[in-house]
């Protein structure tokens, strides 16, 4: 099933269940108000969803009277008024499960657990919200990923264990502040002011809504960025991951429990195939200075937008896109 949160004025938006096919939703005001009581409560609440899905999709595929039956109720899709899947969340927890373009001359990586920061959770952007930047010096960058969203998942679990514990996929843009990173990182601990609010994709979804491309753990599937309207990125999510969901999940479980409605990320989608593109400047960065002794792609600037999109192996759009635009903090219209 395939699932949003919609812009109601409050602080975790109303929970709507979508078509297949993006189209259309329907409020699931009767099962559950929030995304968050339905992770809570997954196992009550989630088949009266997923009886709720199939009905809108057999009314969408029936072409019923939309004056009828539940097609009187759904309303057309508009991922404009969405706010992120999970607006705030337990953790959102980042990862680096891709090979950065160091290794791609060679060098065998030397990575033997997953790497990992956690960011701020309490306030997602929706995936048409504006970027809000001081100012363009500090190095502003798009990171188009892959997400999920999990349930309870015990202390000490196992890479197996943990994979049963995702509940949600979605796309996310975890926005960074490139030259703000250095001096953080010096001082010892992880980022702060260099991770800014990340936001995901209009949708999320349940892993048996992308069939076989979701396989041990790993989303096959290509992942297309496109950074004011060139197309830069077209990664293959899949293969090339290092560390699949589960690992990254068991290793966070080494020491602690997660709650449901935690957020863990893959990190920028990388491919060792350059024809494929980056999902990061700093990777297309990082390229250039190994193969011209310095980076030549600039930072955003102000005005630029992003879009962050993945289709399923029938060409339709599976989340939705994040569409994005960069935008100074005194010019924002909403904070």
């Amino acid at each position: 099933m395939k699932l949003a949160t919609y812009k109601d004025g409050s602080r975790d938006g109303q929970l709507v269940v979508v078509a297949r096919d993006l189209s259309v939703a329907h409020y699931a005001t009767g099962i559950a108000h929030r995304l968050q009581e339905v992770l809570d409560d997954w196992n009550f609440r989630s088949p009266q969803l997923q009886d709720l899905y199939d009905a809108l999709n057999r009314a969408r595929e029936s072409g019923a009277n939309t004056g009828t039956g539940l097609a009187r109720h759904a309303f057309p899709f508009d991922p404009r008024q969405c706010m992120a899947p999970l607006p705030r969340a337990c953790q959102w927890v980042n990862g680096s499960a891709y090979r950065n373009p160091q290794t791609r001359q060679g060098a065998a990586s030397t990575a033997t657990a997953p790497v990992l920061y956690q960011g701020a959770s309490d306030d997602f952007l929706g995936p048409c919200d504006e970027v809000l930047c001081a100012s363009e010096a500090d190095g502003i960058d798009f990171e188009a990923e892959v997400a999920v969203i999990t349930g309870d998942v015990r202390l000490g679990a196992t890479p197996a264990q943990a994979l049963d514990g995702i509940r949600l996929l979605l796309l996310a843009n975890a926005i960074s502040l490139r030259e703000l990173m250095p001096a953080e990182l010096a001082q010892g601990f992880g980022p702060v002011q260099s991770r800014p609010s990340t936001a995901f994709s209009p949708v999320a979804v349940t892993p048996d809504e992308v069939g076989a491309s979701w396989a041990q753990g790993r989303l096959a599937l290509t992942l297309q960025t496109s950074w004011n309207g060139r197309k830069v990125g077209l990664c293959e999510a899949g293969p090339e991951m290092r560390f699949h969901f589960g690992q990254l999940i068991a290793h966070l479980c080494k020491t602690r429990r997660l709650r449901a409605g935690c957020i863990i990320g893959s990190g920028a989608v990388s491919n060792l195939d350059t024809s494929h593109g980056y999902s990061c400047i700093a990777d297309k960065r990082a390229l250039e200075t190994l193969l011209d002794g310095q980076p030549l792609t600039e930072f955003m600037k102000f005005g630029d937008t992003i879009r962050i999109e993945m289709k399923g192996r029938d060409g339709q759009s599976v989340f939705g896109a994040i569409e994005q635009e960069i935008v100074p903090l005194e010019k924002a219209t909403a904070l």
